[in-house]
């Protein structure tokens, strides 16, 4: 197993985290400087990420469907619960926890494979990724350049953005999770005195080996179509504190 893959892995999933949730903070503060009202300025903020939304709901309807538990109608009307946002729901019958886990994971599936197959089949990142692993710095620079030639550039990298930061899973996506760690972490201790630890580590490090660069390219090409986004919303931010000489405390 690769702890040098593991580890790229879980630094772009980190930083991808910290990302979504300052997009999300400024966004809202954004629309907030705009539109002067909280109601309108939550219609506003979840219009941009309107095709993430609509994925993210339509993965946990089908993974519900598929796995024999009961869904109610989609919504991507987005409201205020409290003092957070729900930018949209699919009511879902009450079920066993791993099904429950599979459907709370759905979103983050789909998300990472829409991504994947739009980096890979439209931006040819692939290219890009071997260039990082043999150190090919020209060719990174060459492969960037290519980048920014290809068809709906800006189309593409909106649909990432909007998909990544709504892929996600939520609070209640994650409720579930937590007796299933618990059982993992279980057998997974009851394997090691066992005295089978190498050989569970051996088994599971084979598909980890082949998936975290996959996933770490995906995450790593996902921040930086997220950076573009980033700087029009500071932008657009900065401008507007100007020009209504207020500002949004975080």
């Amino acid at each position: 197993m690769s702890w040098v893959s593991l580890l790229g892995l879980a630094v772009t999933l980190v930083l991808l985290l910290l990302v979504e949730r300052w997009i999300h903070r400024h966004l809202q503060g954004t629309m907030l400087l705009l539109a002067g009202d909280r109601e309108i300025a939550v219609v506003l903020y979840a219009l941009p990420l309107m095709p993430g939304v609509l994925l993210h709901e339509a993965s946990h309807a089908l993974t519900a469907r598929l796995l024999g538990v009961r869904s109610g109608r989609l919504s991507i009307r987005p409201k205020l619960a409290g003092e957070r946002i729900q930018l949209g729901s699919v009511p879902v019958a009450e079920t066993d926890f791993i099904r429950a886990s599979l459907i709370g994971l759905a979103p983050l599936v789909t998300g990472s494979t829409v991504i994947l197959l739009i980096g890979y089949l439209i931006f040819g990142i692939g290219r890009m990724q071997q260039a990082l692993v043999t150190g090919d710095w020209m060719r990174v620079v060459a492969d960037l350049s290519d980048i920014l030639a290809v068809p709906d550039v800006w189309l593409w990298a909106y649909l990432i953005f909007a998909i990544s930061n709504t892929m996600l899973p939520s609070r209640s996506d994650r409720a579930a999770w937590m007796p299933i760690l618990l059982f993992v972490l279980l057998v997974v201790a009851l394997a090691w005195f066992a005295g089978l630890g190498p050989a569970v580590v051996k088994r599971v490090g084979q598909p980890l080996d082949v998936a975290t660069p996959w996933l770490a390219a995906v995450y790593g090409f996902t921040l930086v179509a997220d950076l573009p986004f980033v700087l029009l919303i500071v932008a657009f931010e900065r401008l507007l504190q100007r020009l209504r000489g207020m500002r949004v405390e975080y």
